[in-house]
């Protein structure tokens, strides 16, 4: 089938969360001549001044846009005249500014510059500052080059021999390994390292407590450390169970990752697109968050233009504008309303997550969204993509209240968020001394009426990051 513009335009504005759509109306206002943006000055002027944002259902519906024979074409002086009438605050190429202009221009482009952030610097400027002090001068080439062959945790993203090959230019092996700890005694301390093991052990300096036994267990029984094998390590070493775990207490002090201390993403505010709050009757109702949203109007100064008869080219040009915004203006209506329906539904639904918190979500598919709003799956799935709800709870993306689920031993239905919580609250509460097998979660699962199979649980155990039994020990 061949979906129709206006119907792919309608989806379009429906999957956009708040701010894209804010910045596909700017982008639409800054295009299209014909549509206005609504202000709280325009909504308070009298009926006069208010019709030129009516939207001209009318006029449209009585006019046939595309019929008109007469000749007696303005050509676009109309529309240079409205142009006339707003001036715009830009300079036009045949305008000679002002010096005073001029002046204020500078001292606001000024303003920005001195109040704009400043870029932080990067781990690679970071280290190229520190690495061209005392340096011999045939090594800092291949030394800027393998600074800009750190990844962003701070190593090597290759063997050093495969860096000196594909270096091309001639170095030894042997200067470039003095090259690579020249680099790795900068600061901060790990980086250029080609291994974790080695960012581990490059941090270790003389004056760190427990020093050897670090240095022994990291160099030698890495693997053992990483499995919980102490008893292991305490019969190859020698070393007193007690060093060894002060030892591992020790590391935690070390940075894995040295190079992200430089990386600085900005943080991404989410804005909810709806709230939930309670009505009158105690009932939890959905509402639209659209004070970020300009409301839009077509100005009925172009209607009036094709009432007086203008060339065909003025003609055709003001409908086509007159129908996008129409489009435009329809679809984030569409929007609001299949919005509103669907976060209803799965509010409606989800009454007990409100009242009492995650662990009481019910089982919940987009399926049957659907069929309570009449809509098809795909239509809740767009509406819902990175949309944002504020809760009496808190803030969540709708996707967060839909998931799958099972049957209790007593025939009720249960999310699996439900079970991940419960399997979280019965490793917190285990004995560490003898951590729970995989097999002994199950039984204590199935106590609580939860019947799961060996690998349903062991698959949610790696998908929660919670270590095995062995690794959960304490010794």
């Amino acid at each position: 089938m061949k979906l129709a513009p206006r119907m792919i335009q309608s989806m379009e504005i429906l999957q956009l969360p708040l701010a894209a759509l804010q910045e596909r109306i700017d982008q639409e206002l800054s295009e299209n001549v014909v549509l206005d943006q609504l202000t709280k000055k325009d909504e308070g002027a009298d009926s006069s001044s208010s019709e030129e944002f009516d939207e001209p259902k009318q006029e449209i519906e009585k006019r046939e846009l595309g019929d008109d024979d007469s000749n007696n074409a303005s050509d676009f002086e109309r529309l240079v005249e409205i142009s006339q009438e707003w001036p715009d605050d830009n300079y036009t190429s045949g305008s000679k500014p002002s010096s005073n202009r001029v002046q204020d221009d500078m001292d606001r482009q000024h303003d920005v510059m001195a109040n704009a952030i400043s870029r932080p610097q990067t781990l690679q400027e970071h280290l190229l500052e520190q690495f061209h002090c005392d340096t011999p001068d045939h090594l800092k080439d291949f030394g800027d080059y393998l600074i800009h062959n750190l990844d962003a945790n701070g190593r090597l993203q290759s063997s050093l021999p495969e860096l000196v090959q594909v270096y091309g230019t001639q170095i030894s092996l042997e200067d470039a390994e003095q090259a690579l700890s020249i680099i790795q005694n900068l600061d901060p301390s790990g980086v250029g390292a080609r291994d974790l093991k080695e960012c581990l052990l490059l941090q270790i300096t003389p004056t760190t407590p427990l020093r050897d036994i670090m240095i022994t267990v990291i160099a030698d029984h890495f693997d053992d450390m990483l499995q919980n094998r102490l008893p292991l390590i305490e019969r190859k070493t020698g070393y007193s169970m007690d060093a060894i775990k002060s030892a591992m207490e020790q590391m935690r002090t070390l940075n894995p990752f040295p190079g992200q201390g430089f990386d600085n993403p900005d943080v991404q505010t989410v804005t909810p697109d709806l709230r939930v709050v309670k009505d009158d009757d105690g009932k939890y109702v959905i509402e639209l968050i659209d004070e970020y949203i300009p409301e839009l109007r077509i100005n009925r100064r172009y209607i009036r233009m094709l009432e007086a008869n203008p060339d065909e080219a003025t003609k055709e040009f003001i409908k086509r504008k007159v129908e996008s915004a129409k489009w435009l203006i329809d679809a984030i209506e569409q929007r609001y309303n299949t919005l509103r329906k669907v976060a209803q539904t799965i509010v409606d639904q989800q009454i007990e997550f409100l009242e009492y918190g995650p662990e009481h979500i019910k089982p919940l598919k987009m399926q049957d969204v659907a069929d309570v709003v009449g809509v098809h799956v795909t239509t809740v799935s767009r509406a819902v993509d990175d949309k944002y709800v504020a809760t009496p709870r808190g803030i969540f993306p709708l996707k967060r209240f839909f998931g799958g689920g099972t049957k209790t031993s007593d025939g009720e239905d249960v999310a699996w968020e439900n079970i991940r919580l419960k399997l979280k609250e019965i490793v917190d509460d285990e004995d560490k001394s003898s951590p729970l097998s995989d097999d002994a979660l199950v039984t204590e699962l199935a106590k609580h009426g939860y019947q799961l199979a060996r690998r349903t649980v062991t698959k949610y155990r790696k998908a929660m990051s919670i270590p095995s039994s062995r690794q959960r020990r304490e010794y």
